[in-house]
C-alpha cells in the first residue's frame, strides 16, 4: 500500500514498467481499501483539501470521522475523474480497479487454497484454510485498516512539525513504524511528490529502503525527492 497505492499511484514519486505497475494496483487490492483509480484519486482530494472542512478524513470534522467515520458516508464512494485522469488510459489499471472487490476474494480464496494443501501435506503443522484466511485475510486486512487510519487521525493531531504547511500534519514516530514511513506526515505533506518521507537521518522510512532495493534491481527508477535532506 505504502509503495504502490500511495508513493506511486496517488504522487508518481517513482517510475516503473507497465508490468510491475499492474503487479503494484493487484496485490494493493488485496488489502481491501478498493482499487489503485479509487485511492489515488481520493488521496489528491486529500491533499488539496486537507484539514478543511471538504477533507473527508480531517480531524475537524472530529477524530471518529477522521479515523473511520468517512469510509461510510456515500460521498466516498465518488472520485472525480480529474483526478485520476493520467491513470485510465491504462486499461488494465481500469479494469482492476473495478474489480477490485472480486480480487480482494479471489485472494481469499487462495489463502484458503493454500493453507488446506499445508495441511493436506504437513499436518503436523496444525493449521487449516481458514485458519489461512483469518490470519492472512480478515486480522491482517483490519489491523492495515487502523494503520492507514491512524496516519489520517493521529498524524493530524499528534506530533510534531517540522515544516510550515497549510494543514495540522504532524510527524509522529510511532505511526512511522508502524506503517513503514507513513507517520513522517508532515514531511510528507511539505513534499508530497517525495519518495522518500524520512528527511532527518534518524526518522526510518522502511518502504522508502525496500524502493531502493528495488532500484539497485531495476524495477524501479527515476525516485523523486528534495534537493536538500536536512
Amino acid at each position: 500500500m505504502t509503495a504502490g497505492y500511495h508513493r506511486y499511484f496517488a504522487h508518481k514519486a517513482f517510475q516503473t514498467s507497465r508490468v510491475f505497475q499492474f503487479i503494484l494496483a493487484l496485490v494493493g487490492t488485496w488489502a481491501s481499501q478498493k482499487g489503485p483509480l479509487w485511492w489515488s484519486g481520493h488521496h489528491r482530494y486529500h491533499h488539496i483539501h486537507s484539514d478543511k472542512y471538504t477533507d473527508l478524513h480531517s480531524p475537524k470534522n472530529g477524530i471518529f470521522q477522521s479515523h473511520v467515520g468517512w469510509v461510510f458516508e456515500s460521498r466516498s464512494d465518488h472520485v472525480d475523474p480529474k483526478f485520476t485522469k493520467d491513470w485510465v488510459k491504462y486499461p488494465e489499471l481500469v479494469w482492476i480497479d473495478k474489480y477490485a472487490h472480486v480480487s480482494f476474494a479471489l485472494y481469499l480464496v487462495g489463502l484458503f487454497a493454500l493453507g488446506s494443501l499445508i495441511s493436506h501435506f504437513y499436518p503436523s503443522l496444525e493449521t487449516s484454510g481458514l485458519a489461512f484466511v483469518f490470519w492472512g485475510g480478515i486480522l491482517s486486512t483490519v489491523l492495515l485498516y487502523h494503520t492507514t487510519f491512524n496516519v489520517n487521525s493521529i498524524c493530524h493531531i499528534f506530533g510534531s512539525k517540522d515544516y510550515e504547511t497549510s494543514d495540522n500534519s504532524c510527524n509522529n514516530w510511532f505511526i512511522a513504524l508502524i506503517t513503514f514511513g507513513e507517520g513522517w506526515h508532515n514531511n510528507h505533506h511539505k513534499f508530497a511528490y517525495s519518495v522518500r518521507n524520512n528527511l532527518k537521518v534518524w526518522q526510518i522510512d522502511i518502504t522508502y529502503i525496500i524502493l531502493c532495493v528495488l532500484r539497485k534491481f531495476r524495477i524501479v527508477w527515476d525516485f523523486k525527492q528534495p534537493k536538500k535532506t536536512i
